[in-house]
């Protein structure tokens, strides 16, 4: 029998057992206009869209892409930065009864005409940057890829900064081929509006299909249903507190192709009717500039974020002071991250956990109360979390036992695009299963222990990285950790920790820091090696990431035995 311990602390304000009614993605914008007309949607480099504004450039791309063949069925990519475009695009696609695919820029040809090819992407939707024009542009002539929907970047600015930024940045901005692929954007949206109706099911027409490594690290599409997404989105809204509808300020840093950001602050800023500052980047300088000019309410980022503010030469002066939501996702967050940023900045970290099968939100930090560090909080709203036996997976564990975290709710996706066999592991028993370890306790709030998958096998004894990751974390002149298993001869494997340092000038030696955690964790667990580091390897969304650094260290181990 499944248990809901959380039933006891659950926050008061919100309505476990609520059950939630699904509309249309794209309804986000068409409410937005109505109750929100004189409300700014985006603010992009100080161009402001309103609402009514971005519902009607909605529709003229819905009808565009009606007019190229878009349809029910039809898969349509988005390849560009945060920009006001993408959110046009995204749900311009939506509303035409397309599905969206989203592609990341940072991808390379190889991966993106593997993404094109799987996901049987015909229409890509791009800018004009010679970041990623070139690189898609080539896409366009060895992938089934139909069309080549291109707009210039500068065409969100402002007019005097567009023009200087023709003018200033032009080795920013590709030349663009006008072969039988490209279409223009501006010509696309040259319509009326009018948009044939689809009829939507939102329970089982997929919204967006979003590429996950997911359990095994091989790239799959995760099939998010507008229910799934829509219904996140809801969960998100009862489960938050003291928000003004039509009044929040929400920096648009983390990347809206990612599902983290596309969830969390663009479409829950639609439904609230809030404005986002986008920044195509996060880089810390040019971040605390704007946060302090547009002083935030919300906010949302990945602990790299916050471990880069709170050391920011100008904190705790960085314009949170405003802040009354502070949402951390994308990655667990350190013990004593959250706990400094709280004491030096004054803002309460709410630590959230998520995964893109998830639409992405499953578990948070009440708001209603001190966030406990080290959780990843309680269950959203009509959503259960259990946790069953790594070994039997019919079998659940009792409160307080380790075993694989698995999700059961209105946000767990269809299944993975063309991958019957691996939606079916994934969702065994009638839940998602994570690949996640971690236990529950008696309130109900859940604990990550670590990714089944990052686990370290050190002579048959289980070492989980993140738990010699916060040990290091501890010591004050830690920025950054990243801790991975290596190969050992005689034990199998043997952790080894990566650091990057507040200070780069700090004289902390290896010797030092390993006498520092000496006392914090078993013998099989200290690092039998710590590298110091300038930076560590971080994904597209700004969390760190441990694949470069295990492929470092096999190719070396290999180098050693050839």
């Amino acid at each position: 029998m499944i248990q809901h311990p959380w039933l006891s602390t659950y926050p008061k304000h919100v309505d476990w057992a609520k059950e939630y009614t699904a509309r249309p993605l794209y309804s986000l914008v068409e409410d937005g206009a109505r109750k929100y007309p004189d409300c700014v949607a985006y603010d992009f480099m100080g161009r402001q869209t309103s609402y009514p504004d971005l519902l009607d450039q909605v529709q003229r791309m819905a009808s565009g892409l009606q007019g190229l063949g878009v349809g029910k069925g039809s898969h349509v990519g988005i390849f560009m930065p945060n920009c006001p475009q993408f959110a046009v695009a995204y749900f311009g696609i939506l509303l035409a009864g397309g599905t969206v695919v989203n592609f990341s820029p940072l991808y390379s040809e190889h991966e993106l005409i593997q993404q094109v090819e799987d996901s049987e992407t015909d229409v890509m939707i791009t800018l004009d940057m010679e970041l990623i024009y070139p690189t898609i542009q080539e896409v366009t002539k060895k992938s089934r890829l139909r069309h080549l929907v291109v707009d210039q970047f500068s065409n969100a600015m402002p007019t005097v900064t567009g023009i200087l930024f023709k003018l200033l940045k032009s080795r920013s901005i590709a030349k663009v081929v006008r072969d039988e692929y490209f279409v223009d954007y501006s010509r696309l949206l040259d319509n009326d509006g009018k948009v044939t109706p689809v009829d939507i099911d939102v329970t089982n027409d997929v919204a967006v299909i979003q590429y996950t490594g997911g359990t095994t690290g091989v790239p799959k599409g995760a099939m998010l249903t507008h229910a799934n997404i829509y219904i996140n989105v809801l969960q998100l809204a009862d489960w938050s507190v003291e928000l003004e509808y039509g009044k929040e300020v929400i920096p648009g840093f983390l990347p809206f192709f990612h599902v983290f950001a596309m969830t969390v602050v663009m479409n829950l800023s639609l439904y609230m009717g809030g404005k986002v500052v986008i920044q195509p980047k996060f880089e810390p300088d040019e971040a605390v500039k704007l946060l302090k000019k547009i002083k935030p309410s919300l906010f949302a980022g990945v602990p790299t974020m916050f471990a880069a503010l709170l050391n920011h030469k100008d904190s705790p002066d960085i314009g949170l002071d405003n802040v009354k939501m502070c949402l951390s996702g994308g990655a667990p967050l350190p013990v004593e991250l959250g706990r400094a940023f709280r004491d030096k900045l004054n803002v309460a970290i709410t630590e959230g956990y998520g995964l893109t099968e998830t639409a992405p939100v499953s578990t948070s930090n009440p708001q209603d109360r001190e966030n406990r560090y080290g959780s990843i909080g309680l269950p959203m709203p009509g959503t259960e979390i259990i946790i069953v036996d790594r070994e039997d997976p019919a079998k659940i564990v009792p409160l307080g036992e380790n075993g694989e975290i698995c999700v059961r709710g209105p946000q767990v996706m269809k299944g993975y695009w063309k991958r019957q066999q691996a939606t079916e592991q994934a969702m065994l028993n009638d839940m998602f299963h994570t690949g996640d370890v971690g236990y529950m306790d008696e309130e109900g709030f859940t604990y990550i222990i670590d990714r089944d998958k990052d686990l370290i096998l050190v002579g048959g004894f289980n070492v989980y990285p993140r738990v010699v990751e916060e040990a290091i974390y501890e010591h004050p002149a830690v920025h950054e950790v990243t801790v991975i298993g290596i190969p050992d001869d005689y034990l199998g494997e043997r952790p080894k920790a990566f650091v990057s340092l507040k200070n780069p000038d700090d004289s902390l030696t290896e010797e030092e820091l390993k006498a520092f955690i000496s006392k914090k964790l078993g013998k099989h667990e200290r690092p039998k090696y710590i590298e110091f580091r300038a930076d560590l390897p971080k994904t597209m969304i700004g969390k760190l990431s441990k694949k470069e650094l295990v492929a470092e260290e096999k190719a070396k181990y290999e180098q050693s035995k050839a």
